[in-house]
């Protein structure tokens, strides 16, 4: 023992020396812990890859997840979310985005990755209700007091109504809302060929496509530009709380289509990540008592009947229609209408011109 080292020794008690050596082995031993656990708890990190409307959603039910999820398996968890079209994010996914779920708000997006070997083909088979936890339907934002007297489909072909809607090639928003129109003419008794008509002539009054569901909102609040905004009825709340309450008026039209929020995991990144585990626990709690009840708070209608019940005033009864009573699917929907040469392109070229796409 080198002299420094004994100077500095005898200057405690044997008793306290001890003590001190004792503490030391004690505090490496539980720092030996710490070292061992992190490389495991640094792991058990989640991105979820969502659609642009649901941001608010999820920071709300991302802590709500980590704190029922360490409860139940005394492990740590991140979440981490990634937000855009919902199109635009499964292409995301494909291009490479290291998302170990995806949250979306049509099942095309999840058949795209499907078919591109990312999600299991089985998907919708994988939890409750297609694999869809929450819905929701497409409404009317209007300028307060209703200038322009909105109160059905028919309004928006009017002269001198201007529209704002998604661009349905790059979200489920825009696709949903294209859909509610050509469906309300169906439901109405009209033909595919006056549904055509009436869709042209709508997209003649978009003087602007947003981009995601956000962007739309964000044309038509802050810009200033158009006298409705077709969106989600989710997005009603998400308004209110960044606008203020009263800038807009809610519009309900009398028909509208179910809109299902599918979600998925992403098999190559769980697997590679290893957190499978982690990302189906996730999904499943959207359909726990606690994540449907968020969801209702942030205008999301719930799976469960208990939930939609004790919020059944803010959830106004309206006559809804599946696309697959009209459509076929989604994925028909989308080859017939949104895919490249598709009715959406013919109709919206041939009323706007290529160059405002």
């Amino acid at each position: 023992m080198n002299r420094s080292r004994l100077t500095a020794l005898r200057a405690f008690p044997a008793s306290g020396v001890l003590r001190s050596l004792c503490s030391l082995r004690v505090w490496a031993v539980a720092a030996g812990a710490l070292v061992a656990l992190t490389p495991a708890q640094a792991q058990q990190s989640l991105l979820n890859a969502s659609y642009d409307v649901a941001r608010e959603f999820y920071r709300e039910i991302n802590p709500a997840f980590v704190q029922s999820y360490q409860q139940q398996t005394g492990q740590a968890i991140k979440v981490d979310q990634a937000h855009g079209g919902s199109s635009a994010q499964a292409r995301a996914v494909r291009e490479g985005l290291q998302a170990d779920v995806v949250t979306m708000n049509t099942t095309t997006d999840i058949d795209f990755l499907a078919d591109n070997g990312l999600v299991a083909k089985d998907w919708a088979q994988q939890f409750p209700y297609d694999a869809a936890p929450t819905t929701s339907t497409m409404l009317f934002l209007v300028r307060k007091g209703n200038p322009k007297g909105i109160r059905d489909w028919a309004d928006l072909v009017k002269p001198g109504v201007q529209v704002v809607v998604v661009n349905p090639k790059t979200g489920g928003n825009g696709r949903y809302a294209y859909l509610a129109a050509w469906g309300a003419v169906l439901e109405g008794g009209g033909t595919p060929e006056q549904a055509r008509e009436f869709v042209a002539q709508l997209y003649k009054n978009v003087p602007v496509l947003g981009k995601g569901g956000r962007d739309a909102t964000a044309v038509f609040l802050q810009r200033n530009i158009g006298d409705v905004l077709v969106t989600f009825e989710s997005e009603v709340l998400s308004v209110e709380r960044e606008f203020g309450k009263g800038r807009v008026d809610v519009v309900y039209p009398s028909t509208s289509v179910l809109a299902e929020n599918p979600v998925a995991l992403v098999q190559p990144v769980v697997q590679k990540k290893g957190t499978e585990q982690a990302a189906r626990a996730y999904l499943q709690f959207l359909y726990s008592e606690q994540a449907q009840e968020i969801a209702a708070r942030h205008g999301l209608r719930p799976r469960s009947q208990a939930v939609l019940e004790r919020h059944a005033q803010q959830f106004k009864p309206i006559k809804l229609f599946r696309v697959q009573e009209h459509f076929g699917s989604l994925g028909q929907a989308q080859k017939v209408h949104f895919n490249d040469g598709g009715e959406f392109d013919r109709l919206y070229g041939a009323g706007q011109g290529a160059g405002r796409r």
